[in-house]
């Protein structure tokens, strides 16, 4: 059966980006910093990659990180979902607004009518794999928020940002249960089971 995962890398001080991000400037000024582990080949990093890239039939974004992952110096043949990993799983993205244009069109379905039913899309076309709500903080947050995540897993990466897109700021409070940590030299892993 389908499980929904938010999985997103997060600074020791709450943010999935730094200040200004974007195109061009991705995960803000610093924010490159929160994916080191993705790209590292320390042992426990690779495996954690690796394992939730082969466990996901099909990922979730929002409208501002398609911007950036759709865009010139976005995903390509070699880095994709999952970074290195280069997955080519069904991408659905949330939007009020779909691109005119869109680069890696053959990778994106737009979903227009909100999160949840980009949840429902996902997990009919998912096969039994999981459903991986991957950012932006926004996206994973209403995700949350709507009561349609199983698990939220969080790439705890060793910086302070000190600004950018907070993750969890007026978030609906909500108890979470800790059932996996894994750490490399790169990134805490942890995996919460949303009660």
């Amino acid at each position: 059966m389908a499980k929904v995962v938010a999985d997103i890398s997060v600074s020791l001080d709450g943010f999935v980006t730094g200040p200004d991000p974007g195109p061009g400037q991705g995960l803000g000024r610093g924010g490159e910093a929160l994916h080191t582990w993705a790209f590292s080949s320390d042992a426990v990093d690779r495996a954690v990659l690796a394992e939730s890239t082969d466990a996901t039939g099909v990922v979730i974004m929002g409208r501002r990180l398609f911007d950036v992952v759709d865009g010139p110096d976005g995903w390509n043949d070699e880095v994709g979902y999952g970074a290195g990993e280069a997955g080519q799983q069904p991408v659905l993205v949330v939007t009020r607004t779909p691109p005119a244009h869109v680069r890696l069109a053959d990778r994106f379905t737009f979903v227009l009518d909100g999160v949840a039913s980009a949840v429902d899309k996902g997990i009919s076309l998912a096969e039994g794999r999981d459903v991986v709500i991957m950012g932006g903080g926004a996206t994973v947050r209403s995700a949350i928020d709507a009561g349609v995540v199983d698990e939220v897993r969080l790439h705890l990466a060793p910086v302070l940002l000190g600004g950018g897109t907070p993750l969890f700021d007026g978030a609906v409070p909500r108890n979470l249960r800790q059932i996996h940590v894994r750490a490399s030299g790169h990134a805490t892993h942890l995996t919460y089971r949303v009660d």
